[in-house]
């Protein structure tokens, strides 16, 4: 056998003649050629190294490549040509010296490509899977919940939003409430808070520059002047049911009765300006105005805490109090004794409310009635004005549970109804009085109300009538909307009149009803942090 270089042309026969065979390896050669060099002209070029001592291993492989190629050649024409006689092999051509340049060049690009173990993967494949929840992968799977504020503001937008507070913060709110400064009830135009009141910011913005232009000639810079005297008094109501709600639970807190130690946090915080000392009372509107004498005894009271505290929760229980209530307001009636606070007893009988209940506010006494109506002329008027009957037909009348009798009735149902509606007309306004006779003889005095949220909710009970009777008793006084502050505890998505996870914040939106608008209250507190899907539209952290 001879080498296919070795063979002369004429020797080949048919299809497997040299010149067909030589021309498709040339083709070949040829496109390869092009595309590693880049350029047409370049293929044609000679081959050139630049690379030393390779020069050796070139012809090797080149050589290679060349057997290679014509290896099923010689197989086929090895018996035709095995009785010719050996010839010396030709010089090479110009289109072999072609194609052993482009099989070198194919064979040092291999073999300078670097080795990898074959579980090397491309760098993709690397990357995390998107789809795996962040909980598994972060902080070696441990679950981490987000921090959120206890403390949110309830802006009166339209509707009403969030604005969380710090807890760096909340001392600072609190002492200003407890300097009388009360709280505004104009919505934050701050954009960095909201964008709903740009406009209103625009068109209000100078006449807010004037104003505080003429406050620095008067010397009225902080407004102290108009939030302080014997004409003057602030007012704050705690909207506590102590049910421990999901923010109050032990499991949340680690210990019972959370509203009220909430309660007494609060009210450290208020009471700490000096001018709280000796013209501050607590207001309690679970006990009826006949346990005045028991409160007034425990605050006298010099022997042993727990025998005085059993007579207090005693002599509450003689009068128609609630004795679980009496025992749960037992942290803040401490309070109270420790810094010398008054306690004022504010609901009114069981047994006249027992008669209202049943025969409606007629039915009542005439001087009994005089005893918890101070402004009875407002007192009626009130019930007429669309605000309060908003508040009535969204708020007040959505705590009504007829009885089994009445719910067959329809007739027994409406004068049930109206019923509950004198009730509880009745028990707002006689906290309203007893507060407000209180407070209009001390200059600067203050008044913390414990009631339960139904009751201070969207502005329209007790906390809402506070400002027109104090007016009523003292026609010079300076009590306004915004010298009563409201604060709900630890509120839940029920207690709000909500039927979603969501607290509800508005008492109602919508067009015919934006004029009396009112929000749930100026402050929403929380023992621990609320679920996310509590607090709905939420502002800049503050």
């Amino acid at each position: 056998m001879v080498a296919a270089t070795d063979v002369p042309k004429a020797a080949l026969p048919g299809r497997y003649s040299s010149t067909k065979i030589t021309s498709t390896w040339s083709l070949v050669s040829l496109s390869l050629s092009v595309v590693l060099s880049g350029s047409p002209v370049d293929a044609f070029a000679p081959p050139q190294s630049c690379l030393p001592g390779v020069a050796h291993q070139f012809h090797q492989r080149t050589h290679v490549v060349s057997l290679l190629s014509h290896k099923d050649q010689n197989a086929h024409d090895s018996e035709d040509v095995s009785a010719e006689s050996h010839q010396p092999s030709p010089l090479p051509t110009r289109r072999d010296a072609l194609r052993q340049s482009v099989a070198a060049t194919a064979a040092l690009g291999f073999s300078l490509i670097p080795s990898s173990p074959a579980s090397a993967l491309p760098p993709i494949a690397s990357f995390s899977n998107p789809f795996e929840p962040k909980a598994a992968s972060s902080n070696g799977g441990t679950y981490v919940p987000g921090k959120r504020c206890t403390a949110y503001s309830v802006d009166a937008t339209i509707p009403p939003s969030l604005i969380p507070y710090r807890a760096s913060r909340e001392a600072a709110i609190l002492k200003n409430l407890g300097m009388g400064g009360g709280t505004p009830k104009a919505p934050f135009i701050e954009d960095d808070v909201n964008l709903n009141n740009i406009l209103n910011k625009a068109v209000f913005g100078s006449i807010n520059t004037v104003k505080n232009a003429v406050d620095v000639v008067t010397g009225d810079v902080d407004g102290t002047n108009a939030k302080s005297g014997p004409n003057y008094q602030s007012f704050v109501f705690f909207g506590a049911n102590f049910d421990d709600t999901y923010t109050a639970s032990p499991e949340k807190t680690g210990q019972d009765n959370a509203d009220a130690s909430l309660a007494v946090g609060l009210l450290t915080d208020i009471t700490k300006p000096k001018v709280r000392s000796g013209n501050t009372a607590l207001g309690l509107a679970f006990s009826p105005q006949s346990g005045q004498g028991a409160l007034d005894d425990y605050l006298k009271s010099n022997g042993s805490e727990d025998e005085a505290e059993r007579a207090l929760v005693e002599g509450l229980k003689a009068v128609g109090a609630d004795e679980g209530l009496a025992q749960r307001h037992l942290p803040i009636l401490r309070f109270a004794k420790k810094k010398r606070f008054a306690l004022l007893a504010l609901a009114p009988e069981l047994s006249d409310l027992e008669t209202v209940q049943k025969g409606g506010l007629q039915s009542l006494d005439s001087e009994r009635r005089d005893t918890y109506v101070a402004d009875a002329q407002g007192f009626i008027a009130l019930t007429q004005e669309p605000k309060f009957k908003l508040y009535a037909d969204k708020s007040l009348l959505k705590d009504y549970k007829p009885s089994p009798s009445e719910a067959t009735d329809e007739a027994a149902t409406k004068a049930g109804q109206a019923n509950f509606f004198a009730e509880r007309i009745l028990v707002h306004e006689a906290c309203a009085t007893a507060i407000s006779k209180w407070a209009t003889s001390r200059p600067n005095s203050m008044i913390v109300t414990i009631a339960p949220i139904p009751d201070v909710r969207f502005m329209g009970g007790m906390n809402g009538r506070v400002p027109r009777v104090c007016q009523h008793l003292n026609p010079a006084s300076l009590v306004d909307e915004e010298a009563v502050t409201t604060i709900l505890l630890n509120p839940n998505a029920r207690e709000t009149l909500s039927e979603s996870k969501f607290l509800r914040l508005e008492i109602g939106t919508a067009p015919n009803n934006w004029t009396y608008q009112t929000k749930i209250a100026d402050y929403l507190w929380f023992s621990s942090m609320p679920k996310v899907n509590m607090l709905p539209r939420m502002m800049n952290e503050q």
